[in-house]
Order: structure tokens, then sequence, then C-alpha cells
């Protein structure tokens, strides 16, 4: 079984920063993606970005320019690095990891941007 623990949201103004984090534990295959998802409500979930083991990173189109994906592999962690955010940006951000055939996914944590 894998875990997946987000931390780094929180309350933000337009403009501002936010660095999350999302720390894996459990057994999982090294071949895997990690990366962060979206969901607003009532919106459907929708890909930030995502990163292989070899730092290939896929951006959502909102948000290339502002945002940074990076991970840790030696401590099993992928960050996202968000910066210029706008209040279209606030919703709960998912951790996600895929390998072979399987998906996880953390708790989320909150993003709120005011304007």
């Amino acid at each position: 079984q894998v875990q997946l623990v987000e931390s780094g949201g929180g309350l933000v103004q337009a403009g501002g920063s936010l660095r999350l984090s999302c720390v894996a534990s459990g057994s999982f295959s090294s071949l895997n993606v990690m990366g962060w998802y979206r969901q607003a409500p009532g919106q459907q979930r929708e890909l930030v970005a995502r990163m292989d083991r070899g730092s290939s990173a896929n951006y959502g189109d909102s948000v290339k320019g502002r945002f940074t994906i990076s991970r840790d592999n030696a401590k099993k962690t992928v960050y996202l690095q968000m910066n210029s955010l706008k209040p279209e940006d606030t919703a709960v951000y998912y951790c996600n990891m895929q390998f072979f055939n399987r998906e996880y996914w953390g708790q989320g944590t909150q993003v709120t941007v005011s304007s």
C-alpha cells in the first residue's frame, strides 16, 4: 500500500506564492510518476503538473509559466512551487502517484487565493 501525505496549503493573496510538498511511503515502484491535481467546487479534477523519475514534466495549460514541479527521489517527495497565484487557483490540491496500472491519491490540501 502507498500513502501520500501533502502539506503546504493555506490562504494567500493574489500574486503570492505557496509551496506544496507530498511525501510518499509504503511499497511502490521506483518507475513512478508523481504529480499534482486540483479540484475546485463544482469542477472536475484536473491535472496541475506531473513528473516522472527522470524529471520529465507536464503541466496544465492554466499553470504553465507560474508553477514548477520538482521531486527528490531519495526523499520520496514531490514539490509544487506556485507563484503569481490567482483566485482561480483556489482548489483542493491532491498528490498523485502512478506506476504500472496502479494509482494512489493523497487526502488533499486546500489552497485559497484571495483577491
